[in-house]
């Protein structure tokens, strides 16, 4: 599994590139502080909601502290998305959050 540290999502986000981030934590965990323009799937509704998302687009999952945003990483590897674990979650990030 691809992972990519909070320090590297964060200079590739203020580059400027375009990044498809999902934020596996419950709404609660994300209405406290998440990263701009994440799309939010709590980590138990992923699979019923797994076709909203583009098998040709690369996504990087988010979550507390790297362990959720892991698996929910390996369940849609296993089906054929390109995706990265950022890993340390938002314990870890030190970007700007809303």
């Amino acid at each position: 599994m691809k992972e990519i540290s909070t320090k590297e999502l964060q200079q590739r986000i203020e580059n400027g590139e375009e990044l498809n981030l999902i934020d596996v934590r419950e709404v609660g965990e994300v209405q406290a502080g998440h990263i701009p323009g994440i799309i939010h799937i709590p980590l138990g509704l992923l699979e019923f909601r797994v076709h909203e998302l583009d098998k040709n687009k690369p996504y990087i999952l988010i979550c507390r502290s790297g362990g959720r945003s892991g698996k929910a990483a390996q369940y849609l590897q296993d089906y054929g998305y390109d995706v990265t674990n950022m890993i340390g979650g938002m314990l870890s990030w030190e970007g700007k959050v809303e």
